[in-house]
């Protein structure tokens, strides 16, 4: 045989390579269905950056202090880098689903933290508990919040925390 005489073979074997490659991309992106919740289940997800406040306020320097520093490095006010750690709890109907003490990464322990956790609940009507304290200086949390929420089966329940609202409860899609 040819050369001229094998192109058609050729690319009558490519042809098929190709069409049954692409039949079973079709096969394994659509037969096998992967549920990874239940129907009767839903998804709570706790998802925030957060920074801790200082551990330590800043204050103003003496005129003193000022004079034994070096020219270039005077200011008026001596602000530590060090934040304090996050401390977070989170209820779901008196159970206690989350608990951490996140320390502020960085060199100089001046870092935020990045809060995540997912698991899965059962639909239907729950009592939601958020505690958070990031502040050292400060007994107790100083932010909570406690809400009624109600959540459908394959829905997840997201829980994000701003500085200036505290925590934001946002339903995701399904």
């Amino acid at each position: 045989m040819t050369d001229m005489d094998k192109k058609p073979l050729r690319f009558l074997l490519q042809a098929f390579n190709y069409s049954l490659f692409m039949g079973l991309v079709w096969f394994f992106s659509n037969s096998p269905s992967v549920s990874l919740i239940g129907e009767d289940e839903a998804k709570i997800t706790i998802a925030f950056a957060h920074a801790g406040q200082l551990r330590e306020p800043c204050r103003m320097l003496s005129q003193e202090e000022l004079n034994k520093l070096a020219p270039n490095m005077r200011k008026l006010d001596d602000c530590p880098r060090e934040r304090s750690p996050v401390v977070i709890e989170a209820e779901l109907d008196g159970v206690s689903i989350y608990s951490a003490s996140l320390p502020p990464p960085g060199l100089f322990g001046d870092g935020g933290v990045d809060v995540f956790y997912s698991a899965k609940i059962p639909a239907g009507e729950h009592h939601l508990d958020m505690k958070m304290n990031d502040s050292v200086r400060i007994d107790g949390f100083n932010h909570q919040f406690t809400r009624l929420v109600t959540v459908e089966p394959a829905q997840i329940l997201l829980i994000a925390f701003d500085s200036k609202n505290g925590f934001v409860v946002r339903p995701a899609s399904k």
